[in-house]
């Protein structure tokens, strides 16, 4: 078992280094975001946002170059701090080039360019636009299409190129007397504010392509910024103040120009699941002020040697769950409250800027727990066969339990230890078997025997006793074992209670075997109550659930003696060790002492006749 557990543990720890895992890492990570507080737009930011209204309002795409001036003349009559134009303008679409390229020229405006994955894709910026005026606005997306990524620079020849967002954030920063720099961590610093590279393997990332130089994404809000629409600009319907002193982004939200992608809102998102790629550039901008000016804490991530003890420690817990719980309730509790307190720790550290893994220390939890109560389940069913094995034969429903309650201090190295016990030992035999045998053809003989010894069976085990043994035609039943802890005088009861209801069934039997020309039968009950010694007898390749000692002796004399006194179809014979625990309950007849054979003192002997009825 310990081998298993250890090629699991190191399978999950490769799982996560192969980057099996990631999905569901990046899944909770999603979570974490919809569950952090929502503070709401950004004061400090303006979307301006052309919608399917506007397009609707000016019959074309793209716009043209006069729309775009008129936008940015009516922004800069209120002094924003700057202007992002998050709409290609490479080629002019008149009219009104000129006239854009004007307002182009304004050191407080951006214009973009797009890098794509190939020069192919390459868009270039508009031509009038300084170096400085220029940044990309590619957004990197994860496998699964969800953008939790902040590209903030990408080098091109002998030159590197920042972000729109970082561009955009700068003129507001660079306000304050906050100069970023790139530290001997090689860390991007804004003022107190530390944005850690991302590698390909950071928090809960295992495998991904971290060129350029990326950060992961803080997101803000569902709503990061303040929106009016263009055609309201236009049109003058804003209040002046959400464009003095602010930064502000114009950019496509209409859902048919698809500039739009799925982010971690995606999921409990109403309507379009998507968000626009002009507020994803706001919510980068956003992330850039909050952690240099309003102290919002940046990510960090642990180093994989202790990202791997994290997980161990986990998967350890997993352990102990499993080895030590038994009840299927107590471990699910406990499985439950140790992933609550998994989430709530690594949410904790989420709010303080820390992306730990989570999902796959949660795995390796269920998967160790599971595997251990899996064996364990195993394991329990192979000692219960083996209780039920050693036993010999079938034990009522009350007794089986009760075993399999004391399992382990029944069982030693799979075998039952021998216990000196006091309990009611029965013996039946049937009258005149072996005339009846003669008379019989074997193969009948055979199927009308086990129908016999199976009624027998059956109203031994529902009077709380085990048949130990059958020898041919007889059979021998314990009451009291192999469990201490029952009452000598209910054992000698049961025992008593199971012989009448013997001599019931019998009577049942036997009419039902005259109907079917089967031979009608006869047969003694000899009981006994005292000391035996019960335990496992054989060795590694047979064992069977043993009973020895001068109980077990006295109880098949007790069944053979006398025989031809056979006054009814079942003789049941006790002695005064067994009357004792069931005296005033039976009606009995003193047959004497009895000399026993193989016994040098007698026997005080009583035939039960029936139940007392009081």
């Amino acid at each position: 078992m310990a081998v298993a557990i250890a090629v699991l543990i190191a399978g999950l720890l490769l799982a996560q280094t192969w980057g099996w895992t990631q999905s569901l890492e990046l899944a909770v990570f999603d979570r974490m975001v919809q569950m952090q507080p929502d503070p709401g737009p950004d004061p400090r930011l303006l979307v301006v946002e052309i919608t399917e209204s506007d397009l609707q309002r000016f019959q074309k795409w793209p716009l043209s170059d006069r729309i775009y001036a008129h936008a940015l003349q009516e922004l800069q009559k209120h002094h924003p701090k700057a202007i992002a134009l998050d709409i290609f303008r490479d080629l002019p679409n008149p009219p009104g080039y000129e006239e854009l390229v004007a307002q182009l020229q304004q050191p407080n405006v951006i214009g973009i360019t797009y890098f794509g994955n190939s020069n192919i894709e390459r868009i270039p910026p508009p031509p009038t636009l300084a170096e400085s005026q220029v940044a990309f606005s590619d957004l990197l997306t994860d496998p699964d299409g969800v953008v939790r990524r902040n590209l903030m620079f990408l080098p091109e020849e002998d030159r590197i190129f920042q972000s729109l967002s970082l561009s955009l954030a700068l003129f507001e920063l660079d306000d304050r007397g906050l100069t970023p720099k790139i530290a001997a961590d090689n860390n991007y610093h804004l003022g107190n504010a530390i944005f850690t590279q991302l590698k390909p393997d950071s928090g809960g990332y295992q495998a991904i392509d971290a060129g350029g130089y990326q950060i992961l994404l803080h997101y803000r809000s569902r709503d990061p910024a303040r929106r009016v629409t263009l055609g309201d600009l236009l049109d003058g319907r804003y209040d002046p103040a959400w464009v003095e002193d602010k930064l502000v982004a114009i950019g496509t939200t209409a859902p048919s120009l698809k500039d739009t992608f799925f982010t971690p809102y995606s999921e409990v998102a109403e309507g379009n699941r998507k968000m626009p790629g002009v507020l994803i550039h706001t919510q980068m901008v956003s992330q850039f002020l909050t952690a240099a000016i309003d102290d919002r804490p940046t990510f960090w991530f642990w180093p994989a040697w202790l990202e791997t003890l994290w997980i161990l420690t986990w998967e350890g817990l997993g352990v102990c769950i499993g080895m030590r719980l038994n009840h299927p309730a107590m471990l699910a509790v406990c499985t439950v409250v140790s992933l609550s307190a998994l989430a709530l720790i690594s949410y904790q550290f989420f709010l303080h800027g820390g992306w730990i893994p989570i999902a796959t220390p949660g795995l390796g939890l269920l998967l160790v727990s599971a595997a251990i109560v899996t064996y364990e389940l195993q394991k329990a069913r192979q000692q219960q066969s083996m209780v039920m094995r050693l036993l010999g034969q079938q034990t009522s429903p009350e007794i089986a339990r009760a075993l399999w309650q004391q399992r382990d201090s029944l069982l030693e190295s799979g075998m039952i230890p021998g216990r000196t016990l006091t309990a009611t030992v029965l013996f039946s035999d049937i009258h005149n078997f072996t005339t009846i045998s003669e008379q019989t053809s074997t193969d009948l003989l055979m199927s009308w025997l086990n129908e016999y010894l199976q009624a027998m069976t059956r109203e031994v085990t529902t009077h709380h006793g085990i048949v130990n043994k059958f020898i041919g035609d007889a059979l021998m039943a314990v009451f009291g074992l192999p469990l201490s802890h029952y009452n000598t005088s209910e054992d000698a009861r049961n025992a008593v209670s199971c012989a009448l209801a013997m001599r019931d069934r019998l009577r049942e039997l036997n009419d039902n075997w005259a109907k079917r020309g089967l031979p009608v039968i006869q047969i003694r009950i000899g009981i006994y109550t005292g000391s035996v010694m019960a335990g496992s007898l054989g060795g590694k390749e047979r064992l069977e659930y043993g009973v020895i000692g001068d109980s077990v002796n006295i109880a098949s004399r007790l069944e053979s003696c006398e025989k031809d006194r056979q006054i009814d179809n079942c003789r049941i014979l006790i002695a005064r060790q067994t009357l004792i625990h069931v005296y005033g309950e039976f009606e009995v007849e003193f047959w004497g002492p009895l000399q026993l054979k193989g016994k040098q003192h007698s026997v005080e002997v009583y035939r039960v006749l029936g139940k007392l009825r009081k």
